[in-house]
């Protein structure tokens, strides 16, 4: 015996509550008139805007941000016209003038001839994705900005003198333009330290790193700790008597700072010893030459009697 069968014809009503009960917010839109031909009650919910009042797609466009607008229209009507499925995340424009982030997933309709009938589509609320989003990359760029950063001074890192000397580098040898390196050391530090204590001398590095930054640097210019008790003042397009100048002047201001350190075999007060570089970048260079060059002219104003600048200047 065969059982009759039975046709269910689709019931629209319990298919719109179905749709109308979720936090998505479904939508039609005629693809000749570019009119929406339904629009989800729960518009009205998230953004404060009746369904009615999304009469076609310039309703939809006006209410986006208008730093998202060009980029969100242009990129949607040409994925429609292509006949592709797509989706695009924008700020959408509440009734009370503030933004809920949207993404909107746009499904082509084609009629039996394959041409576009028209978009039916779901916007999601996705404004606190977007809002863990945003932290994270915050935090990403905290954690970047700290691994370029010396923990205790604030100033630059060896790993971000390494870079920025490597781009200043090819920018000097391309221009065919002078480079120098500013390289000091804070005289007789360890016998600071074992006079005042550790945490004294953090906080003499801490003071030495606040008068280098305020010696009048350039916006091109980078202070780095290079490690221990030592810095470095890259100096693009500065030539040797020019950096030997802002050298003598750091040490003077180092000076003027007036910190006590009795156990210092040149005076009461600390004071810093300081080497010059300068080249002209060549393809025979390297730029590790230059922190050398730096480092030897250092040791011989230690050697000098401390407290001074030397330079080839």
């Amino acid at each position: 015996m065969t059982r009759p069968e039975h046709t269910m014809e689709p019931d629209h009503e319990v298919y719109r509550t179905l749709l109308e009960s979720t936090k998505a917010i479904p939508w039609k839109i005629d693809w000749e008139t570019l009119t929406f031909s339904y629009i989800g009650p729960q518009i009205e919910a998230l953004l404060g805007w009746s369904p009615e009042s999304w009469v076609g797609i310039d309703d939809w466009a006006e209410r986006m941000h208008p730093d998202d607008r060009e980029r969100v229209v242009n990129f949607c009507v040409a994925q429609s016209k292509a006949g592709a499925d797509h989706e695009a995340d924008y700020r959408a424009l509440t009734r009370d003038g503030d933004y809920v982030w949207i993404r909107d997933v746009v499904h082509v309709m084609r009629d039996a001839d394959g041409r576009v009938d028209s978009l039916v589509g779901f916007m999601f609320d996705i404004s606190e994705r977007k809002a863990s989003e945003e932290k994270l990359l915050r935090l990403q760029q905290e954690l970047e900005d700290l691994s370029l950063r010396d923990g205790l001074t604030g100033v630059a890192n060896r790993r971000m003198f390494d870079s920025i000397l490597e781009v200043e580098w090819a920018n000097a040898k391309r221009h065919g333009q002078p480079i120098s390196l500013v390289m000091l050391d804070i005289d007789y530090f360890k016998q600071y330290n074992d006079e005042y204590g550790h945490l004294a001398g953090d906080d003499c590095l801490k003071a030495v790193a606040r008068v280098l930054e305020s010696s009048g640097a350039r916006a091109g210019d980078l202070l780095a700790r290079f490690g221990g008790e030592e810095f470095l003042l890259l100096l693009p397009n500065t030539d040797e008597t020019a950096a030997h100048a802002v050298a003598d002047r750091c040490r003077q201001l180092i000076l003027d700072q007036r910190i006590l350190h009795a156990t210092s075999p040149i005076g009461p007060h600390l004071s810093a010893s300081f080497g010059v570089a300068t080249a002209i970048p060549t393809d025979a260079m390297d730029a590790l030459e230059l922190l050398e060059t730096a480092d030897c002219h250092l040791y011989r104003a230690k050697d000098g009697g401390r407290n001074c600048v030397h330079s080839l200047a």
